[in-house]
């Protein structure tokens, strides 16, 4: 059943105004960096929201927050599972040592040893589960319900997706208007609150969602007006890699919200990576550079304009960045 978004809509702009009350005292409120260097190279005012420094090196600090700091003591009592590719799941156990509750983690094989160590280090139980990302969250979902858990999605609940939204809240706090704002897109839990905050306060702003060509699950999904199973081939921006579960509410909110779509490819991550380190001296994992290279795509229709870029995670494999590096400072 397709939700009514006349309904969900203002029910989930109400939940980012409550999230972002809720989470001001346990996650960052990152700063906005102007670009010099990359608004001369759009002719635009250009902007990074750095999610890239927040807690976790990710947003998902918020959304995993909001979810954990809403429930019941009972429920927190019994503890909580998810499943994740890595800033999720580090994000979820942060979230657990806020309120003193346990949980578990799966993780697909495909996971990255770096955001793996880091759910570690924050106290979660890890379990390696399935290849792609939806087989991972179908268990977790399973194992959930079979030992009284509350299961915490990383993008499918409407708390989650209100937690990522108080980015947007910050960026109006912040920035005031803006023309455009760029976003990668996975699941569509980030994109999807950034967009219901901001066209609930300037209708007119652009929202852009990013993915890389080797795997655009949720751009391919809307344009072809539904879910579809395609597969995903390995790319360097792997927090955005994997399907998108059947039934997920952040469809037809990007179905809605998104205004359009970019792709781009592995050589343009990587090298949109290099040349953002390069001029602006922070870390950023590959699915940040989706956004960025995006921009950069799309640079000629905002000249003139002003773009906001989120900057959505740090959390890159040391072994993939070296690599990254040396091949792009040898061309």
């Amino acid at each position: 059943m397709t939700p009514d978004l006349s309904r969900l809509l203002p029910d989930l702009q109400a939940r980012i105004r409550q999230a972002d009350a809720r989470i001001r005292p346990y996650a960052r409120e990152t700063y906005v960096e102007p670009s010099p260097f990359f608004s001369e190279l759009g002719d635009a005012e250009v902007f990074f929201k750095c999610e890239n420094l927040q807690h976790t090196g990710s947003f998902k600090a918020r959304g995993a927050l909001n979810k954990i700091l809403g429930l019941s003591p009972e429920a927190r009592s019994r503890g909580a599972v998810t499943a994740s590719t890595g800033n999720h799941g580090a994000a979820f156990a942060y979230a657990l040592n806020q309120v003193g509750a346990e949980g578990v983690v799966f993780v697909p094989e495909t996971a990255s040893p770096t955001k793996v160590a880091a759910i570690r280090r924050l106290g979660a139980r890890v379990e390696t589960f399935g290849r792609d990302p939806v087989e991972t969250e179908a268990h977790a979902r399973a194992y959930a319900q079979t030992h009284s858990m509350t299961y915490v999605p990383p993008y499918n609940d409407l708390d989650v997706i209100a937690g990522q939204g108080t980015i947007a809240a910050e960026l109006v706090r912040q920035l005031g208007p803006v023309d455009a704002v760029f976003a990668s897109v996975g699941g569509g839990g980030l994109i999807s609150g950034v967009a219901a905050h901001l066209k609930g306060v300037s209708p007119d702003v652009q929202i852009i969602g990013c993915s890389p060509k080797n795997s655009q699950v949720m751009a391919q999904s809307v344009r072809a007006g539904r879910l579809l199973d395609l597969p995903s081939l390995p790319t360097l921006s792997d927090g955005t890699a994997g399907g998108v579960e059947p039934g997920s509410v952040t469809f037809p909110l990007c179905q809605a919200l998104v205004d359009n779509w970019v792709e781009v490819d592995e050589d343009a991550i990587a090298s949109t990576l290099w040349t953002f380190m390069a001029a602006h001296h922070m870390m950023i994992e590959g699915s940040a550079a989706v956004a960025i290279a995006g921009y950069l795509h799309l640079k000629e229709r905002f000249a003139g304009q002003r773009v906001a870029i989120i900057l959505c995670g740090a959390n890159i494999d040391l072994s993939t960045l070296h690599d990254v590096l040396a091949t792009n400072h040898a061309s």
